[in-house]
């Protein structure tokens, strides 16, 4: 047990066990050991319980100096039949398209979020576009990205991962952003960028720049959709062309619950720490074990409900 709740550090590769810690007295030494860490802490939890009473005793015990954030979970069963809410799968984006590039913070992941396999981080990379006042860029070529990064086309912008055009305006709700952007064009040229309130279409603020994530986890360009279509043929047994799912994918649509078919759509999945760049300390709590015998279990119970 480290001496008077004072941090010590594991050695290159090797593990450290923390005991006879009572109360909160843990948090207290995973925040004093975040806070001189110079890196993404990782803790992983049994639960969401857990990981929500971490992040306030973690911000408690470092008088918020430190960036504390929970991973967003999906908040669905495996092999449920409707998909996550928009705004969880914008933060989720959000927090992996930041992750590698972040300097110093706190992440928490209850064990079963950890589990999922996930798109791999050249995935968002690619797929996501730095726009800027001045920048030359054609409004049709714009707008057909943005279709082939899986966002729709509205008549009027209200949630995430949609888009409307009205000659030269594009408004547009990208993932990751609490507020809606319309993006004045002049000829092929970024004119302004402007945040407005879906709700009463007035200016919030004037930007110089903002970022765009891809709408969904996974693509559906012409590569990702033909990749599927070969992966789900090669897992699935029976009639492809019978199966609504294989139908709808083979026309570039979404369907509600396609997230857990997410591997289909890649050659190789990844997890949460292959966005933890170099520098990181992972936090594991003794009672994971237990967690994840029982969710895996959850997992094959939901498999043979659904697989007939």
């Amino acid at each position: 047990m480290p001496h008077s709740l004072q941090p010590v550090f594991p050695t290159k590769h090797n593990s450290l066990h923390w005991g006879n810690l009572h109360g909160c007295s843990h948090y207290l030494l995973i925040s004093k050991t975040a806070l001189e860490f110079k890196g993404v802490s990782l803790v992983i939890t049994a639960d969401m319980n857990s990981a929500y009473q971490a992040q306030s005793h973690l911000r408690f015990f470092s008088d918020n100096r430190l960036d504390v954030s929970i991973f967003p979970d999906w908040e669905t069963l495996p092999y449920d039949l409707f998909s996550p809410l928009e705004d969880i799968i914008s933060e989720r984006l959000k927090r992996l398209y930041q992750l590698p590039q972040t300097q110093q913070a706190v992440v928490i992941v209850p064990i079963n979020t950890l589990m999922q396999r996930i798109a791999p981080p050249e995935y968002v990379s690619a797929h996501s576009l730095v726009l800027q006042l001045g920048d030359c860029l054609d409004i049709n070529l714009l707008r057909e990205h943005l279709q082939t990064a899986g966002y729709r086309s509205v008549s009027q912008v209200m949630e995430h991962g949609e888009y409307a055009t009205r000659g030269s305006l594009l408004d547009l709700f990208p993932m990751g952003s609490d507020v809606p952007y319309r993006i004045d064009f002049f000829d092929d040229e970024i004119e302004t960028i402007r945040s407005f309130s879906p709700e009463d279409q007035r200016t919030i603020s004037q930007l110089t720049q903002i970022n765009l994530l891809p709408a969904h986890e996974f693509a559906l360009d012409d590569k990702s959709v033909r990749l599927f279509r070969q992966n789900y043929r090669r897992a699935i047994q029976g009639d492809a062309t019978k199966s609504l799912i294989y139908q709808s994918i083979s026309k570039a649509q979404t369907l509600a619950g396609i997230e857990y078919y997410l591997p289909l759509f890649f050659e190789k999945t990844a997890c949460l720490l292959d966005y933890l760049p170099h520098k990181n300390l992972l936090f594991i709590s003794e009672d994971i074990d237990t967690a994840i015998d029982h969710y895996w279990a959850s997992i094959q119970d939901r498999y043979e409900q659904r697989r007939h």
